[in-house]
């Protein structure tokens, strides 16, 4: 049964359900956190209820950018195909712009999102999947619709969670439905916690959050305008002016939401600064003034003040509670890593729970997402508040100061170009300002490269391999166990396929290649002795999947014959360089499940 809302899609009366529920797994939250674990679930097999507080999905842009790792997980959910239809596609993200006004002069220009000539082979190597642009209130619907074809989760909107207990069997949850007043328990083996900044979740499971708070005061102004004859020619998500006559940190952001009409204006003011959000008029004048073109006609759609905080949760996880998203983890919105990395968190969890509650695997296995997890939590953080702070570099190489009036500052933009040395030395200090910007804009390895280096994982005996490039900007591939799978172009008949299509699903997946016959024993002894299926794919051999281009034998990182086992959430669990320790792999397995004594494991 599903009772799912989308921007589009009333929710049906809660009150017409059945007072008190029970279900598997309970999800707090229906943002994309909350829908990326209710797909998951789905696929899965798993029931489980979604509650929203709100009576749809989002209804204002919010998060937008998409990077590769997500798209490999909506690929592997089954929903890329459907999301990069509606999404914009990675050309038209191709720079990220510094500029006076739109109308102004241009300050400087960078290429962005591996666009670049200089990295666009890095990323098209990595993964199957490109970056794009989606604002959340239209891809929240697309994971809504897909969630409910599946028919296995049931999704309700207008639904607010009051309180919880746990006890040592499940947890027990109150909900309201917030049009009738009704309340009404739901009792799950496991609660999800996806509700964003101020989780209610997390406060009811003792979880707190440590860093920073208030580092901005932000507005949101999504607006309509026609803004191509300034953007066609250079095309991007970003574009940041610095009108005369502000001060230096005086940042003002336009980020594309459908090229070139809808927009999201990002308005920064001062912690004493008075604003008010109905003030329409105000907000117009401040938006004309940062477009520079009194004849642009801007319509406002919606204004949201909001607070940037720079905060990580010490532990993720509770009993039986376990919080993903924003709940977690909330950063500046540079680098685009809060949506990507919600989604990465649900993906990481949900092939967990599976297995718990289908006994395959013990409640160990759970403790593995938070120490997985949270080290990427502080990792995404640090970079965006670090990428927050390299922007006022800009204006500081421009000569800009907060005394200097709009004549001055006008001036030193048209001072630039100028034959002295004095231009030539801001020029060079520009020009190393917007290189930094690369930490923001092509952190590739911050995006597809983390590393898992605990949890479920079992150690090959092999050092991590250490990186000879910044591993920030550039992702190195890698079989190492607790790294992504790297991405190769294989041929399945005449069908291409990642090596990323062959692995995922919720399956465990062994690759191995000529001479790996042993693998098939042994993956057959897994299987018994464990309860999980362990699929074996053979690469290069006559009878498998080919390696056209010899991509998988340049990166397999062990000989033909030995293997790479990979999760479900295409994260490497264990290799082996040769076929010669096959017969380790049921023990292997039993120890990434933290498999139960009962069946002779241990």
């Amino acid at each position: 049964m599903s009772t799912g809302a989308s921007a589009t899609h009333p929710t049906r009366d809660a009150s017409q359900e059945a007072p008190h529920v029970h279900v598997p797994v309970l999800i707090v939250g229906n943002g994309p956190a909350g829908l990326t674990a209710s797909l998951a679930l789905s696929r899965y097999g798993i029931r489980h209820l979604v509650v929203g507080k709100y009576e749809t999905s989002a209804n204002t842009p919010r998060a937008h950018l998409l990077n590769q790792r997500t798209g490999e997980i909506l690929r592997d959910l089954g929903v890329e195909e459907a999301v990069l239809e509606a999404a914009t596609p990675s050309p038209l993200l191709a720079n990220h712009v510094f500029m006076s006004t739109f109308a102004g002069p241009e300050v400087s220009r960078l290429d962005a999102y591996g666009n670049g000539p200089d990295r666009i082979g890095d990323y098209r190597a990595a993964s199957p999947s490109q970056m794009c642009n989606l604002p959340q209130h239209l891809l929240e619907p697309i994971l809504v619709r897909e969630a409910e074809r599946a028919h296995v989760g049931e999704l309700r909107f207008g639904q607010e969670f009051l309180r919880m207990t746990q006890d040592a069997d499940g947890v027990t949850a109150v909900i309201a439905d917030r049009r009738t007043g009704q309340e009404y328990e739901v009792r799950c083996d496991y609660l999800i916690g996806a509700d964003g900044a101020n989780s209610r979740v997390m406060e009811q499971a003792g979880l707190t959050l440590a860093g920073q708070t208030g580092l901005a005061r932000v507005a949101s102004i999504w607006f309509e305008a026609d803004l191509s004859r300034y953007c066609e020619d250079r095309p991007a998500i970003l574009y940041m002016g610095a009108v005369p006559g502000n001060p230096p940190e005086d940042g003002r952001v336009f980020v594309s939401i459908r090229p070139w009409n809808e927009w999201v204006y990002l308005r920064f003011f001062g912690p004493d600064e008075e604003f008010d959000p109905d003030d329409h008029e105000e907000v117009l004048g401040h938006i004309r003034e940062s477009v520079g073109d009194p004849s642009v006609n801007v319509t406002i759609k919606h204004v949201s003040p909001w607070e940037v905080n720079a905060v990580v949760a010490p532990r993720y996880a509770s009993g039986r509670v376990f919080c993903v998203g924003d709940a977690v983890h909330q950063m500046p919105p540079t680098n685009g890593l809060g949506l990507n990395s919600a989604v990465a968190d649900a993906f990481n969890l949900c092939w967990k729970l599976r297995l718990v509650l289908e006994g395959t695997a013990g409640p160990e296995l759970l403790d593995t997402y938070q120490s997985e997890r949270l080290p990427v939590g502080g990792q995404i953080v640090d970079r965006a508040v670090r990428s927050m702070l390299d922007f006022l570099a800009i204006p500081a190489a421009l000569g800009f100061t907060a005394e200097q009036s709009a004549a001055e500052q006008s001036a030193l933009l048209r001072g630039l170009a100028d034959d002295t040395p004095e231009a030539a030395e801001r020029r060079a200090a520009l020009a190393a300002a917007t290189d930094q910007i690369n930490y923001q804009v092509n952190a590739h390895g911050v995006e597809i490269g983390y590393r898992y280096r605990s949890g479920a994982r079992v150690d090959d005996g092999t050092p991590e391999p250490s990186q000879e490039t910044d591993p920030e900007l550039y992702y190195q591939p890698t079989t190492w166990p607790g790294a992504r799978l790297p991405h190769a172009w294989l041929e399945d008949g005449r069908r291409r396929v990642s090596t990323l299509d062959v692995v995922g699903r919720g399956r465990f997946v062994l690759l191995t290649g000529r001479g790996g016959e042993a693998w098939h024993d042994a993956a057959s002894e897994a299987t018994r002795s464990t309860g999980v299926t362990v699929t074996v794919r053979t690469i290069g051999a006559a009878e498998g999947l080919r390696d056209p281009y010899g991509t998988w034998e340049r990166l397999r990182e062990v000989d033909p014959d030995g293997c790479v086992l990979v999760r479900p959430d295409g994260h490497v669990a264990w290799r082996a360089q040769t076929s010669e320790v096959a017969t380790e792999l049921p023990k292997v397995l039993a120890r990434l499940l933290g498999a139960t004594s009962e069946r002779g494991l241990r």
